[in-house]
């Protein structure tokens, strides 16, 4: 069984806010088939770079103009396909306020009504592999109900999926769902990053930087 200390160290995260993590991480590893060092060292550097070292479990979306055309070009720059984006009115009038800014960025995707609805800010990011939109709060609830007992509502109570137990969960679900053990069994972390943060590798180095320290601390050659 991991401990803390190892926990801590492979996800970049203070030895007490790790053993918070601890019971409901060993849980969601063991549900996920996450059992080798390999595969646990993986998942643990990818979650600990996603959450901040387990710091940072609900999105901040507290952009200023410039980050907002950055990060979402089809609605918040001039021209988005420009290689520099300049931020448009409506990035201008939403900047740094992370409620409008959800439910206008997250507005009609995966389940989200219109802006109006509030489901952008509602589903926003939570868990240390951040679940967002509704449909799939909606599949997160369904998945693990097959498998255990009690499982919130996550559509009624989203706010549950940054709870350690349940967002740790999520995480193991994204994780075998897009066959993540199967890359770490092969040494492909690359590949890994890929299906948690697209063609973008956002991070990619720091990640990698993360999983040497998460090999060393869980004895992975």
């Amino acid at each position: 069984m991991l401990t803390a200390q190892q926990i801590a160290a492979a996800t970049g995260a203070p030895v007490a806010l790790a053993t918070n993590w601890l019971s409901a991480l060993t849980d969601a590893m063991h549900d996920f088939d996450i059992g080798t060092p390999a595969r646990q060292a993986a998942f643990l550097a990818q979650i600990g770079h996603e959450s901040t070292g387990l710091s940072a479990v609900v999105e901040n979306l507290n952009y200023g103009a410039q980050g907002l055309a950055n990060t979402w070009p089809g609605k918040f720059a001039v021209d988005p396909a420009a290689k520099v984006k300049i931020p448009n009115a409506l990035a201008n009038m939403l900047a740094h306020s992370p409620e409008a800014i959800a439910n206008h960025a997250y507005a009609g995707k995966g389940g989200n009504g219109p802006v109006s609805s509030g489901d952008g800010w509602r589903y926003r990011g939570r868990g240390p592999i951040q679940l967002t939109t509704l449909a799939n709060y909606a599949n997160a609830r369904d998945q693990l109900r097959k498998l255990l007992d009690s499982v919130p509502d996550f559509v009624v109570t989203p706010d549950a999926v940054a709870d350690p137990r349940w967002g740790a969960l999520c995480a193991g679900l994204y994780w075998s769902r897009n066959g993540c053990n199967a890359l770490a069994d092969k040494g492909q972390f690359d590949a890994i990053t890929r299906a948690i943060n697209g063609p973008a590798m956002a991070g990619a180095a720091e990640r990698r930087a993360l999983w040497a320290k998460a090999k060393s601390a869980l004895g992975v050659k």
